[in-house]
């Protein structure tokens, strides 16, 4: 199963790219899962914001792979457990399904993205930082992993 998390932003900061490099260790041996930045639109007085969200929108699309199931992380999508994580990963294994998960800006996602994705997910009711929410996948991804192959790590 290959995951691909699409995220905005190519500038990060060291903690969140070590943070992202320390999950994916522990995670390789369960998925290929491939981190792929798009750079963040530059904002000007000539262009809007929403004008920048659609150009992200657009560049986020052609980063997907084509036999992807895409899963838009929004605030205002359905909110998922640790444990509904789990039950999901297993189902796109059970599948063959590969999936991508897309991460909008800091002014969020273009509605093509939204209008693209399968299904929405929400990791908290929270307005969380883009950059955080990169290590917060991954993370989710590992404990969820860890749950299905009985591993100390995810405690009720």
């Amino acid at each position: 199963m290959k995951v691909s998390l699409i995220a905005i932003g190519t500038k990060m900061p060291s903690w969140v790219q070590q943070g992202v490099e320390e999950y994916q260790k522990r995670i390789q041996s369960k998925l290929k899962f491939n981190l792929i930045e798009v750079p963040l639109a530059r904002r000007s007085k000539s262009q809007s914001i929403e004008q920048c969200i659609q150009k992200e929108g657009n560049e986020l699309l052609k980063m997907v792979p084509p036999d992807s199931w895409v899963i838009a992380l929004d605030i205002a999508g359905t909110s998922i457990s640790t444990e509904q994580l789990a039950r999901k990963l297993t189902t796109f294994m059970a599948e063959g399904q590969n999936i991508s998960l897309l991460i909008g800006g800091p002014d969020g996602l273009d509605r093509s993205c939204l209008d693209k994705s399968k299904e929405r997910w929400s990791f908290s009711a929270l307005t969380l930082p883009h950059p955080l929410v990169r290590i917060l996948v991954i993370e989710q991804l590992y404990r969820a992993f860890s749950m299905l192959n009985g591993h100390p790590y995810h405690r009720d």
